[in-house]
Formats: structure tokens, sequence, C-alpha cells
């Protein structure tokens, strides 16, 4: 029983440019009762395979200079838990684990609304999320991208490398998604397309990002949001109580770029050093909504 693949798709992953990595990248029946795992990790000059029911180590089979491996083992796998130890080229240790063991997370009726356009929450779905599958922490990526051939994570987790993360397409949908374990808060990345029009290429931003680098840099930033613990009941009953269409309202709108600034007008202020000093203007003014705009030059 061989476990390689067929010349073109190891050419298309090793060239970044396949588009259902899920067919061949993780573990697969390979007959027999047995079951193949495949990955591809350029930096790796070895690649071991840990079974984490009873810590086992198998050693990969390298397939491709380019970084492909394989291994074959002797049973059916219907509970896949492993991870992977790499020794690099530049004599580092690499634990990471395995994406393509993971199913879809995104469900049929996220990715019905999400193509209508009608999915109202969206931000909960789209973007970077942490969270935990099958008892495993990771970030949660998926992004809209109906016209695109591939679309890879590139991040200071993989090298910026956008062979290692290929993602899954949901093609009714046009969104991409991939769960990566091992990825947390803090870490830095972009999405790497390939177009399926004139082989355009291009790495961009997330739009649903939630924290990005400071200009001119412009990697998204992993941040968990259910981190922050609101204190907002008193306000959230008051509001509940209020008729709006009833009810006198003064609104509020201000550029913060410009509201105030400090160094002799130098400087803009953070974002925290408003909270401090503006929000109390608006409540000693008694504006009843606060709307405010920001400048896509405010630091953060």
């Amino acid at each position: 029983m061989t476990f390689e693949i067929h010349p073109d798709a190891l050419h298309a992953l090793l060239n970044g440019d396949h588009g259902d990595p899920f067919a061949v990248l993780g573990p697969h029946p390979a007959g027999e009762g047995k079951t193949v795992v495949r990955a591809l990790r350029p930096s790796a000059q070895t690649l071991t395979l840990v079974d984490e029911r009873n810590g086992a180590q198998v050693t990969m089979t390298r397939l491709h200079e380019g970084g492909f491996f394989a291994a074959l083992l002797d049973e059916a796998w219907p509970d896949p838990a492993y991870h992977f130890v790499a020794q690099t080229y530049d004599g580092r240790q690499e634990t990471f684990g395995d994406p393509y063991r993971f199913g879809p997370l995104l469900t049929d009726y996220d990715l019905y609304l999400l193509s209508e356009g009608r999915h109202f929450t969206s931000y909960e779905k789209l973007g970077a999320h942490v969270r935990e599958v099958d008892g495993v922490r990771g970030v949660h990526f998926a992004v809209w991208a109906p016209n695109a051939r591939r679309v890879s994570v590139i991040g200071d987790f993989n090298g910026w490398d956008a062979r290692v993360h290929p993602m899954r397409l949901h093609v009714d949908a046009g969104i991409w998604e991939l769960f990566i374990p091992g990825v947390d808060e803090g870490a830095m990345y972009k999405f790497d397309l390939r177009s399926r029009f004139n082989d355009f290429q291009a790495q961009k931003t997330d739009p649903y990002g939630f924290f990005q680098e400071m200009r001119p840099r412009t990697a998204s930033i992993v941040v968990d949001l259910d981190r922050y613990k609101w204190a907002d009941e008193e306000w959230m009953s008051a509001r509940a109580r209020r008729d709006p269409l009833r009810t006198p309202m003064t609104i509020y709108e201000v550029h913060l770029g410009s509201w105030r600034r400090k160094n002799n007008g130098l400087e803009w202020l953070t974002y925290r050093e408003l909270a401090e000093t503006l929000v109390p203007y608006l409540a000693a003014a008694s504006w009843t909504a606060r709307t405010t705009t920001g400048s896509p030059d405010m630091p953060t």
C-alpha cells in the first residue's frame, strides 16, 4: 500500500496553490483497516507524529524535499488525536497540531445566512476567534472570498508561508475557514489569496479583524473578545425601560483625532486616554446618545 499522492496534487501543495487541502492533508482511510496521515511543513527536516492517546511516536516518511511527509498507521483511527514534532533545518524543535484533522465549524445555517447577507452577527463567525475544539485550544479563521481559487492563513506562527495553512472552501457560500490548533491571543496574521482571474495574488488584512498592528504595518492580531467582562447592567436596565421613539434625544458626534490632543497638539490621545476624558465630558453635558466616529489615523 502506497501513501503517495498524484504528482499534480503534490505540485499544487508545494506551490501553495491547492484549493482543497483537506482532500490530501490530515488523516485518510488507506484500505485494509489502515490510516494514512499526510502533512506539509516546508521548514521541517524531520517530522514525528505523536499519538496523544498513549504517547506512541511514528517517524513520518519524507516524500518530497519540499517538506511533504506521510505516515501509514496500522489501524483505522476513529478519533485521530495527535500532534506533530518537527526538527527544523535551523536546529529548532517545533510542536504543533494538525488543522486538517478537524471538520468544518461553520454550520449550514450560518453559511446560508452569510451567503444571503442576512447574518446579523456575522462578526461572530467571520474573522479570527479563539475557541476550543475537541479539547484543543486554537483559533478559527474564516473569510468571505468568492473569487479566490486558494486562500491561506499566514502569520508569525507559520513564518508567513502561504503553503502551510491553506483553508477549506465552502463553494456555495464563497467562504473559507480553518481551525489552527495552538494559535492563541497575540498572534499576528493576514490572508494570502490567489484569484481565479489573471493569477492575481495579494496579502490582505482581515476585514473582520478585532485588533490591528500600528500603522504603517497592516497585520491583524488575534484577540479574545470574550475576555472582557461587561459591567453595564445598570445602563442596560435603564435602556430597556426607555422608549427612544417617544423620548427626547440629543446626539453628540465627534472626530476623535481632532477633539483633543496632547503634547501641544502633536500627539493623538489613545482610545484608553479618550475613555478617561471624553466619556466624563459627555456625561457632564447630559448627552442622551453618544456616537463617536474614529479617525483612520487614530492609535489603538
